[in-house]
């Protein structure tokens, strides 16, 4: 009876260290989309920059 609870408890433990696995690495994909977009968008506004600034 005390080795089921010990392997339940394990189990149980070792589906929480998952989940979170799973958590930052969404978290670390987003932010990675997240930085792309942001450079993208000052790509963008200095090439707007550059080509409204007079001769």
């Amino acid at each position: 009876m005390l080795a089921a609870l010990w392997l339940v408890a394990d189990a149980a433990e070792e589906g929480k260290n998952v989940i979170l696995s799973m958590l930052v690495v969404g978290l670390v994909f987003l932010g990675v989309i997240g930085l792309g977009d942001l450079t993208h968008h000052a790509a963008a506004k200095r090439k707007r920059a550059k080509l409204d600034r007079p001769l």
